[in-house]
Order: structure tokens, then C-alpha cells, then sequence
């Protein structure tokens, strides 16, 4: 299994100061995370493209190829690309040259996005929500397949015989389709073959079981080979050295954005009570010491059979020493534990 780590390069004030870093300190720690997780042996660090005051990166690539020349051997990915509302030629171009910067390691992890800042402020209507994704992940298909492109569509204007380049280090760019538990989404995603990563942010993720066995049913019937087929699975989680501290340590600052996201679309705030409900055993946040994330990590597995888990840390602004640290036990302590516990499960 891969292991790894996803972003939204969160910048939010702290819950008990109320200290908000300058955005350009907030990149800077970004900067210092990839390469330790790179150096610790994680497989891949994946940043999300946002269009609003608490996250601070709008353009993944842009970050992405900084971080290809400080990097070495990780794989570096978008979580996610909002593919609705941005060209799907442009996503193409940018991401080959993170891929000739890093000698291979890009991918574009495309999804719909949770949030639609974006929308209006390039122009596309959320009317059209469902239809610019179907759309533009057919051209990006095509694109990563093709040197030259011959598409029509109806929310941009055709190609005709035209290259795109530069063309990618890689022959094709691995391009995930992120779902958060839509069976179209999930079903697009097999169909075309893709790899899917499926977020699980809140209940117990025995209740997305559903979800992944569809897709491995659909990947099947559309003629897929089924040693081909990867599957991620992306949780909000943090490690300490123990228990009590990683619960303490992570509460604050994700309640606050929690909380806030919640206020915004009518749900209620995070409570202690319902946040301790989600750091247990069959819960959606994977917070404790190292072994508790091992558990559930292998419990997940058990689950779904999947090829690639990534951690989100942190969901609101932490003290970069503690995000750095839970880096490092997630690396050198969780990381060979997992690997170790499948391969022997896997008789490798």
C-alpha cells in the first residue's frame, strides 16, 4: 500500500491566540513538510486547489513544481484539481511540467470540489455542476492519451488536430478521479479505467463499503484488467505520541474550521462530544499514537482492499512542529508497521 498525506494549505487563525500566520510563512512550513515526507519514505504528498481566505494555495501546480526540485523520490499530486471550472488544456500543460521537473512523479487527482468559490469567479455556472466535470475529464482523458486532439464539447470551444505541449516525463499522467460518495462519480471513474480515491470526512467508513465495491464492479464490467485497478482512500487524521495528546493537540484548530465550514452550509458546530464519537475505533478521524492510526488504517484496508491511503493533516492551522512531527511518526513508525502487516496478510 502507499501511504501519504494530503493539504489544503489551511491558514487559519489560532484557536487560542488568534495569532494568522503571514501567507508567505505558511508556504515556507508547507515547503519544510514535503520535503520531510519525502525524506521519511511516504509515497506521495497531495495538495488541494482552493479559492477562498483559509486555504491558501489556488494553484496546486504552481506548488507542486517548487516542490519537484526539492524533492527526490515522492509523488506529488493535486487534492484535488477543480476540474469543473478550470480548462482541462491548461491542467494538462501545467502538471507535464511538474512532471518534467520531478522526472515522472506528477498526478492530477480531478474531482468536482466541495466548494464553489471557483465557479463564479471563472465564469461557470453551478447550474452546469455535473456536466463541466463529465466534459472536461473526457478532453483531460484525451489530452494525456494523445500528442495531438481532435474534441468537441459543449462548454468549451473544439480542437481540431491541435498538439498540446510540453508533453509529460511519463507517457500518460496517472489521473485520479476524487469522489466523496456519489455512484456516478464512482461508476465515471471505473468506466474510464481511472484510479478513484474515495474521501471519508465524516461516520463510520464501513458505510462507504458500498461505494468501493461498486467501483470494482463497474471497473469489471467495462473490460478493465483488475490488476490495474487502484483505490485510495483519503481521511482527516493526526498522530502524536499518544493518545491523549494527538486527541488534545488537534481538536482546537479542527473544531474551529470545522465549525466554520458547518456555519456555511447550515450544519451545526463540532462538539467534543461528537468529535471523540469520530476518533473512535470505527469513526472517520484517525487521530491517536501511531499504533491507534496503524489499526484503523489496517481496519480500512480490511474494508475496502485498498492500493493507496492518504492522512490530511492538519484541517485547521497547527504549530508547524507538531504537523513536522506527526509527519515523521507517519513516516518512519506508521508507514512500515501498514506495509509490513499487508505484505505478510499478502504472503509478500
Amino acid at each position: 500500500m502507499e501511504i501519504g498525506i494530503t493539504t489544503f494549505v489551511e491558514n487559519t487563525p489560532d484557536p487560542t491566540t488568534g495569532k494568522l500566520l503571514p501567507p508567505y510563512e505558511r508556504m515556507a512550513n508547507l515547503m519544510e513538510e514535503i520535503e520531510l515526507a519525502d525524506q521519511v519514505g511516504l509515497d506521495v504528498f497531495s495538495i488541494g486547489e482552493h479559492h477562498r481566505e483559509d486555504f491558501i494555495v489556488s494553484s496546486p501546480a504552481v506548488v507542486l513544481a517548487a516542490a519537484a526540485v526539492k524533492t527526490k523520490n515522492i509523488k506529488l499530486s493535486s487534492a484535488v484539481t477543480v476540474l469543473s471550472s478550470d480548462d482541462p488544456v491548461r491542467v494538462f500543460q501545467d502538471f507535464a511540467h511538474v512532471d518534467l521537473l520531478s522526472k515522472g512523479r506528477a498526478e492530477i487527482m480531478a474531482g468536482r470540489g466541495s466548494f464553489i468559490e471557483s465557479f463564479p469567479l471563472f465564469g461557470q455556472d453551478l447550474d452546469d455542476y455535473n456536466e463541466l466535470f463529465a466534459e472536461k475529464l473526457d478532453l483531460l482523458v484525451q489530452l494525456n492519451k494523445s500528442e495531438k486532439v481532435t474534441w468537441t464539447g459543449k462548454h468549451r470551444a473544439a480542437i481540431n488536430d491541435l498538439g498540446v505541449y510540453p508533453r509529460p516525463y511519463q507517457k500518460e499522467l496517472p489521473i485520479w478521479v476524487a469522489v466523496g460518495g456519489t455512484p456516478a462519480s464512482v461508476v465515471r471513474a471505473a468506466d474510464y479505467g481511472l484510479p478513484m480515491a474515495l474521501a471519508i470526512i465524516g461516520g463510520s467508513p464501513d458505510r462507504f463499503v458500498p461505494f468501493t465495491d461498486l467501483y470494482k464492479r463497474s471497473y469489471q464490467k467495462a473490460g478493465h484488467d483488475m490488476t490495474n485497478l487502484q483505490l485510495a482512500i483519503n481521511s482527516h487524521g493526526y498522530i502524536a505520541d499518544d493518545s491523549q495528546k494527538a486527541a488534545s493537540e488537534f481538536y482546537g484548530p479542527y473544531s474551529y474550521l470545522m465549525g466554520k465550514i458547518g456555519k456555511e452550509r447550515g450544519w451545526s458546530g463540532m462538539s467534543k462530544e461528537q468529535y471523540d464519537l469520530m476518533r473512535g475505533s470505527q469513526g472517520s478521524l484517525l487521530v491517536g499514537s501511531p499504533q491507534q492510526v496503524i489499526d484503523k488504517i489496517l481496519w480500512e484496508y480490511e474494508l475496502f482492499g485498498n492500493t493507496r491511503f492518504l492522512l490530511h493533516i492538519s484541517v485547521g492551522t497547527m504549530p508547524h512542529a507538531q504537523v513536522m512531527h506527526a509527519i515523521e511518526l507517519l513516516g518512519t513508525v506508521v508507514a512500515p508497521a501498514v506495509r509490513k502487516a499487508i505484505g505478510q496478510k499478502e504472503g509478500i
